[in-house]
């Protein structure tokens, strides 16, 4: 009797094709839950770093303004070195290039012009995700 149980016991030592495609099916409607909630997730974190990035261009512009008293005609300027106006030293760009472009591959947008009523400071934005809402620093 103890040799037939152990005998038993030793001839299951795999798992059967049916076990495994439970296995499976279980995995693929966890990855067809996860994967639109990821997707979610990656496109949100683009508006979020494109409301950051465009605060940041502001405040760069507004950086720009105070040292040299005007707003810069584009925002290519603030990728330029500088001279420094009280000590007459060579001074970084602002911004790297890379900084101006949007999480879609787009330039953000800027029109030294445009002015908000109240706090008259400018307006950075990007056009946003292809067929959404523009996304500005105010």
């Amino acid at each position: 009797m103890i040799l037939k149980r152990q005998a038993q016991a030793t001839t299951r030592a795999a798992f059967t094709l049916m076990e495994m495609l439970v296995v499976v099916a279980i995995l693929v409607v966890l990855a067809g839950a996860a994967v639109p909630i990821y997707l979610n997730y990656l496109a949100n974190a683009r508006i979020d770093r494109a409301k950051v990035d465009c605060k940041n261009i502001a405040l760069a512009v507004e950086a720009y303004q105070a040292r040299s008293g005007q707003y810069p005609p584009s925002l290519q300027a603030l990728t330029q070195a500088y001279q420094d106006q009280t000590t007459g030293q060579q001074q970084k760009a602002t911004l790297e290039p890379a900084a101006l472009i949007d999480p879609w591959g787009q330039p953000y947008q800027y029109d030294p012009n445009d002015l908000d009523a109240n706090t008259g400071r400018v307006r950075i934005y990007s056009k946003g995700p292809p067929g959404g809402a523009p996304i500005s620093s105010r």
